[in-house]
């Protein structure tokens, strides 16, 4: 028995004419007629008595109609529902962010979404790729802004922007007068990498083409953890990084940072959720928030390469280690 063959039997009481109930239920009329012996035959009881005209329902049958009746109201219910919930507004929502994008695009979400959802509350973690992955898997969060493709196939990813990588130059750089940036063979020793930041790093051994980080200088033995960091080293002439450009939203005239040509390196930025996450309405708001909050130079249509770092071979050594 299927929601499908009550239709066709309350279509069928209705018009009371296997043709009209056929066009009302957009199907053949061989096609209901196969449905309704069908459902017959699966409870053992005729519903309505062919010898009839017009088509009449059987004694049993009006009972069923009527029971077919009730049901459907009740799946129309379930449905109303259903999209009631994914256009739901209200609640509390968990969030994630990649650390290497939280510090400048958070500000700049937070007063986007509070304008668009003023009925929902935002818990938001800033946190590395791998912990936001599980932690969306988990149901520890709802949602997590991150770079993608994730390579998991129990999460749904849904592309908000691209965002390129430049490179970050201290003064005595023998690039730091040029207009574009070109990775010089000296760079690659001087890398600055983040620790434990294993997807953002393994997208800039991609860009330096770099296989094994091993062979990059000694990192100092520094902890380091954020991009602030990472830029007064550069500062203070310990080494070269290479940047996202949100994170220079408030450096634009320093001129320490050089766009590379096109096509650019880039990473893709992402909401990424569980295959269970119901909530689009939600989805579409966070992505316009988003989107409406970038610099103009972020909207606009430019020549990319996308950084890989989900197949990264350090990725995948340093997250098994």
């Amino acid at each position: 028995m299927t929601i499908q063959q009550l239709k066709y039997i309350v279509a069928l009481d209705e018009e009371r004419h296997f043709a009209r109930a056929a066009e009302v239920c957009m199907v053949t009329q061989p096609g209901l007629t196969i449905q309704l012996k069908n459902l017959e035959e699966e409870i053992g009881i005729k519903i309505f008595d062919r010898n009839k005209v017009p088509l009449t329902p059987t004694i049993l049958g009006i009972e069923i109609i009527n029971r077919a009746k009730k049901i459907l109201r009740e799946a129309d219910e379930i449905r109303d529902f259903v999209v009631n919930e994914k256009n739901k507004l209200e609640g509390e929502v968990k969030i994630g962010i990649i650390s290497t994008l939280s510090p400048y695009l958070i500000p700049l979400f937070i007063k986007a979404m509070k304008k668009a959802t003023p009925k929902m509350q935002f818990i938001i973690k800033e946190a590395n790729t791998g912990q936001l992955m599980n932690d969306v898997m988990t149901g520890a969060l709802d949602v997590a802004i991150m770079a993608t493709p994730t390579g998991n196939p129990h999460l749904i990813e849904h592309p908000v922007f691209k965002e390129p990588f430049v490179a970050y130059l201290n003064t005595i750089h023998p690039m730091a007068a040029e207009s574009h940036y070109e990775l010089q063979p000296s760079d690659r020793a001087e890398l600055l990498l983040l620790q434990n930041e294993y997807c953002y790093n393994a997208q800039l051994l991609d860009i330096c083409d770099i296989k094994n980080p091993g062979k990059i200088k000694e990192q100092f033995s520094y902890d380091i953890s954020s991009i602030e960091t990472l830029k007064n080293l550069v500062r203070a002439q310990l080494g070269f990084a290479i940047i996202p450009e949100l994170s220079m939203i408030n450096e634009v005239e320093t001129g320490l940072f050089k766009h590379f040509k096109e096509p650019k390196p880039v990473r893709e930025i992402s909401l990424v959720v569980s295959d269970t996450f119901s909530k689009k309405l939600l989805l579409e708001k966070m992505n316009e928030a988003i989107w409406n909050c970038l610099p103009e130079s972020l909207q606009q249509n430019f020549a990319y390469k996308k950084i890989k770092w989900n197949d990264s071979p350090y990725f995948i050594k340093a997250t098994t280690r």
